[in-house]
């Protein structure tokens, strides 16, 4: 594809900027052996996947652009680095996500993604590999794609310039693009209707959840799903279900960490983070982290506390609240941003952080029929709401109407 540039853009030559910006790099190398062997590593990666090339020396200025990079490690993987293209960096006033297109948004809801993670009994999750640079920039565009770095990553000889290949981590085209061709891809696959509505419905960005009714059907999915992204060269990989019949089915390589040498018939599996969601796989239920960082009972703290407890389908609307009107009272009363809190609503507060520990004991289950749930006639959303001065509420109901007892299915 294509960049999908606003207008045709006139970009000065940010050569210079990029170079100081290698330089402050180079430092940062220089100091941490270990940031610069995994830094060096993934940019041989990047080159001998074909991701990058040497850059022709000559070029018409205003049709490239040279983009500074910087290294970033997970934080929760602390030895996994993802090298990031900052195309937002500026030069006389413009950079090169000035003249992007974002597309229209292709993302899928992340609500609508984990409720119909919940509709099934066997659940599933994966996710693409390096999703943005399996999409490729056409050649015309590439060189405004252009980067420094030094061959086999010798620091001590002359940087030379590459460009990129494909679609960066860092644009802000990518992920439409993304989207696009994912989308592109399940509709030339439409003779599979198993995998290709699973593209279409079940990815978040490079994350995909699902769930299905049975063992056989999340097995031939798994399989389907694999051949078709493999048709597109994308690699499904970091499989989890909380089915072991399921896991067994996938090979060990393709498997996430956490499941790859399970013994599936001693070993229990483990909690993983689903779209920010904790995921007890063993027990087959979302739960809640409690652990958060201090901070000081001032309106700032408070705010910064209430707001970091992520719950996207708001199952902790009802205990968060109550840490939400101890804020609106703040502000009621004219108390500052950094003001200690008054002493009628410190014990409040206090009592609500006592009670934070008990969100590990929460656990919403997966599945939302059983395992021996008869032939479904009626599925029926059912909505309650209700509201005061101090909130409002609104909880939904699914629910299914299954064959009498006395009718065999």
């Amino acid at each position: 594809m294509p960049l999908p540039f606003k207008t045709s853009p006139q970009l000065p030559n940010n050569k210079k900027l990029a170079l100081v910006r290698l330089k402050h790099l180079k430092r940062k190398l220089d100091k941490d052996p270990q940031f610069k062997c995994d830094y060096r590593m993934f940019m041989e990666g990047v080159l001998r996947d074909g991701d990058a090339e040497i850059a022709d020396e000559k070029l018409d200025m205003g049709n490239l652009c040279y983009i500074p990079h910087q290294g970033v490690y997970h934080p929760k993987k602390p030895n996994k680095i993802r090298v990031v293209f900052d195309c937002t960096d500026t030069f006389k006033g413009t950079a090169l996500n000035d003249y992007l297109l974002t597309g229209p948004d292709l993302t899928n809801g992340l609500t609508g993604v984990l409720c119909r993670f919940r509709k099934h009994q066997i659940a599933v999750m994966c996710d693409i590999e390096k999703m943005f640079n399996r999409f490729h920039v056409i050649r015309e565009d590439q060189d405004y794609l252009r980067f420094l770095w030094w061959l086999n990553g010798d620091l001590n000889t002359e940087p030379g310039e590459y460009r990129m290949k494909v679609h960066l981590f860092g644009a802000s085209s990518s992920p439409g693009c993304a989207n696009y061709g994912l989308k592109y891809l399940a509709s030339i696959e439409r003779k599979y209707p198993l995998a290709a509505s699973f593209i279409i419905n079940n990815f978040y960005i490079d994350d995909s959840l699902i769930s299905l009714e049975s063992v056989e059907l999340a097995i031939r999915l798994v399989e389907e799903a694999q051949a078709r992204c493999a048709k597109g060269k994308l690699h499904l990989h970091k499989f989890v279900s909380n089915n072991r019949k399921v896991l067994a089915s996938i090979s060990e390589s393709d498997r996430a960490v956490e499941v790859e040498n399970v013994d599936f018939h001693n070993d229990y599996l483990p909690v993983k983070n689903v779209l920010g969601v904790r995921w007890d796989v063993e027990n087959d239920a979302f739960t809640f982290n409690s652990v958060l960082d201090e901070k000081p009972a001032t309106q700032h703290g408070i705010l910064s506390i209430v707001a970091s407890i992520y719950d996207t389908l708001g199952f902790l609307a009802p205990f968060i609240i109550s840490g939400k009107k101890v804020l609106q009272e703040m502000c009621h009363k004219g108390i500052s941003w950094d003001e200690p809190l008054h002493i009628e609503l410190r014990s409040r507060w206090e009592s609500w952080l006592k009670d934070l520990s008990n969100l590990e004991k929460v656990q919403i289950p997966i599945g939302l029929t059983s395992s021996n749930f008869r032939k479904i006639l009626r599925t029926e959303l059912q909505h309650l709401f209700d509201a005061s001065s101090k909130g409002y509420g609104q909880c939904s109901y699914f629910r299914l109407v299954s064959v009498p007892r006395y009718i065999v299915p």
